[in-house]
């Protein structure tokens, strides 16, 4: 019985270890590069799970010489992920939204295009 436990955790172990597979995109000209992670929540059964998303799941994006975790917002809708300053959309995947709040009102948004 110990066996089978052991047999059958262990790939589950061996996932949770690998890295998230990167997507890539071009925004503003350069390079970036995201990675999905699903977080320490591992809940599918609660009610905002979007797209294979929950709360705690964060996005890791790397651009130009920022790199960014973003945390899994609590809309609805497509998954988008925000530190209330940078914002990541997937409404459309082929052209993301990408955006940057500059103080209160004014915000900078950036021309994406998923790559092949």
């Amino acid at each position: 019985m110990l066996e089978l436990v052991f047999t059958t955790v262990a790939p589950a172990a061996a996932r949770a270890d690998s890295q998230p597979p990167l997507k890539h995109y071009r925004c503003e000209g350069d390079p970036l590069t995201t990675a999905l992670n699903a977080g320490a929540v591992d809940a599918g059964s609660i009610p905002n799970t979007s797209e294979g998303t929950v709360p705690g799941a964060f996005l890791v994006l790397q651009w130009r010489d920022i790199s960014l975790q973003l945390p899994r917002t609590n809309n609805a809708g497509p998954p988008s992920f925000s530190d209330g300053k940078w914002w990541w959309s997937l409404e459309d995947p082929d052209h993301p939204s990408f955006r940057l709040r500059h103080g209160l009102g004014d915000v900078e948004t950036f021309a994406c295009q998923k790559q092949a």
